[in-house]
């Protein structure tokens, strides 16, 4: 299979197994749900009787005041105190996805974004300094406005000239996930990053 090289008449061939394979949009899903949900703390809650800061000594004597019964301002019928039921996040629960089907689903990934002239190849990508200008200018040369950069070795000149162009994210081969790849309208490959990616998802 061939794919186009950005700003250039000119196709790279490319590896089958990685960009050319039936797309399993079920898998895709599982991927993308379990990739989302694994992605929160599960820190949020609401605060019960014991979870409310204070509330350690009791508000008045137990008899003679005329008052009812009360042991702590934390009560959950007080101002400020706790929730009765507190809700508790479920999300600290991992959902497991194997190596086999990631892979997979990551192909198929790899696979869509191809058939839908998503992908792009280029020779180089890289400056000589964490200089945004320098690198708008490359981006400009190449003719790519906005998407995802996808390279072998994210260099730390491309990392701090990249954080302040919108629309541009730079992102390491190790560090792809399906949330990357789908959310940008176009997906800039450097060349010498497609034995990574064969290596990563095969």
């Amino acid at each position: 299979m061939d794919l186009p090289v950005i700003n250039s008449k000119s196709k790279t061939s490319v590896s089958e197994v990685i960009f050319n394979q039936s797309v399993n949009k079920e898998l895709i899903t599982q991927l993308i749900n379990s990739f989302v949900s694994n992605s929160h703390q599960g820190t949020k809650a609401q605060k019960n009787r014991s979870d409310v800061r204070g509330g350690g000594k009791k508000p008045w004597r137990q008899k003679g005041t005329g008052r009812a019964r009360a042991g702590t301002i934390r009560s959950p019928i007080w101002r400020g105190g706790g929730v009765t039921f507190a809700a508790r996040s479920k999300s600290s629960e991992p959902k497991k996805i194997n190596k086999k089907m990631y892979k997979s689903a990551m192909r198929s990934i790899f696979s869509s974004l191809a058939e839908n002239n998503k992908i792009f190849l280029s020779k180089d990508i890289s400056i000589q300094n964490p200089k945004t200008k320098e690198l708008l200018e490359l981006l400009k040369k190449i003719k790519f406005n906005s998407g995802l950069i996808i390279v072998s070795n994210l260099s730390s000149n491309l990392e701090l000239a990249a954080r302040n162009i919108p629309h541009v994210e730079i992102t390491d081969a190790n560090f792809i996930n399906p949330i990357k790849l789908l959310k940008h309208d176009a997906i800039l490959i450097a060349e010498d990053c497609l034995p990574k990616l064969e290596e990563l998802f095969t």
